[in-house]
């Protein structure tokens, strides 16, 4: 099954729910524009480049479209749609008011130099920087992308509009970057655990857990669950995993990957398969990787009683109703990571306000929206007796579809 496939059945499984019908459901799935581009760049071997990028707008009805920009191999019009799809979702379920985008460039930017990827960044604006803008479409980090290729973003989107900051979030601070943005996918994930386990009496430090995926928002998340007291006792990247049973000291990892690259050759710690990390006996998986990663020819094998979903859809639709069936409780992508987009908001706002706030302000402010969120997404699934994810779609639909029919057709 397809991102894309997949994306559509939790979307029509909502919608019944909430009586849409077969006008509204093709309405609501079908982007509002694909965007295909040649990126052509001269090599530092001086020879030729072409990369293939895209950007998919697939809803407006509640604000200017947002979404990541991910440089990574996997990147094709399959994979964008669904996540275009995701973040219109994303932002609906913690009441944003933005729709949803995604973009990528199919290349693989360990390959590629400082230049290159400079170089890259600029062809692709250059191919559509008149589709995005801060009132249109708002682009932001993604695997593979950070905020220097954001300043880059900016700049060359001056070339064409004159400076306009709030074109990207994720930005660095220098260039109107919101304080607490790179903490923020990491920080949402802790506060949405928070929530969940506060409805069964229990917090953080309560339990133990394994992180798939060891980047931007796994480290944050790692640090964070560390602070609270929680146990991690396993992480992994792309190149392998290690664990100690009795807690990895993960402020001391955190500063030994931003030296070494990789958590394999961190001293203190075993090795092990990375894809055994997901098979692990302890309380709390979190997948911060890639998508897919849980089908259901491994669901089986998951020992964990929850799963956050900090990456993009890590779950598969066979294996959700596998892991469903035994008890897991999964956390679902469109509320979990739902941090990062919703201190992107808070970046643009400033920009617009010209105006920077405390980072206590910015942490402060995500809080309340992830427990307001929480709390819409547990009435949610009172209401339609239905699961988690189930029921945070059927909350995203219920808002764009209000929003859709209130501006009409023309």
């Amino acid at each position: 099954m397809s991102a894309t496939e997949a994306t559509y059945r939790n979307f029509r499984r909502a919608s019944r729910l909430v009586g849409l019908g077969n006008r509204e459901e093709l309405q609501l799935i079908t982007p509002k524009r694909e965007i295909k581009v040649e990126c052509t760049i001269e090599l530092d071997t001086g020879t030729i480049g072409t990369y293939v990028g895209f950007r998919v707008q697939h809803d407006d009805a509640r604000g200017p479209m947002k979404g990541g920009i991910r440089y990574h191999p996997a990147v094709d019009p399959d994979e964008v749609n669904a996540l275009a799809s995701l973040m219109t979702w994303k932002t609906a379920v913690v009441d944003l008011p933005y729709g949803g985008a995604k973009g990528g460039v199919n290349c693989d930017p360990r390959q590629l130099t400082g230049g290159e990827t400079q170089r890259l960044t600029r062809a692709f604006v250059e191919g559509i920087h008149d589709l995005i803008g801060p009132d249109r479409d708002i682009p932001a980090p993604d695997m593979g992308t950070d905020a220097r290729i954001m300043a880059w973003i900016v700049d060359e989107y001056a070339k064409f509009h004159g400076y306009s900051p709030g074109v990207v979030t994720g930005k660095p601070i220098e260039l109107g970057g919101s304080l607490g943005r790179e903490a923020a996918t990491g920080r949402g994930v802790l506060l949405a655990m928070e929530n969940l386990f506060a409805e069964e009496g229990k917090e953080v430090k309560d339990f133990t857990y394994a992180i798939q995926g060891f980047g931007n928002v796994g480290s944050w998340a790692a640090r964070l669950i560390a602070e609270s007291g929680g146990t991690v006792v396993a992480v992994s990247d792309s190149r392998g995993a290690i664990r100690n049973p009795d807690g990895l000291d993960i402020a001391a990892l955190c500063e030994f990957v931003a030296r070494e690259r990789a958590v394999s050759s961190y001293p203190d710690a075993d090795n092990f398969p990375a894809d055994d990390l997901l098979y692990l006996d302890v309380d709390v998986l979190i997948p911060a990787a890639l998508g897919g990663v849980l089908t259901r020819h491994n669901a089986g094998d998951v020992r964990a009683r929850y799963i956050i979903e900090a990456a993009n859809h890590p779950v598969t639709p066979e294996a959700d109703e596998m892991l469903g069936e035994r008890g897991i409780v999964i956390l679902p992508d469109i509320y979990a990571n739902a941090g990062g987009v919703t201190v992107s908001y808070m970046e643009w706002v400033q920009n617009i306000q010209h105006y920077r706030w405390e980072e206590e302000r910015v942490n402060g402010e995500l809080r309340k929206t992830m427990k307001k969120a929480f709390i819409d997404l547990k009435e949610s699934a009172t209401s339609h007796g239905c699961d988690l994810r189930t029921a945070a779609f059927a909350l995203a639909i219920s808002r764009v579809a209000r929003a859709t029919a209130l501006r009409g057709i023309g």
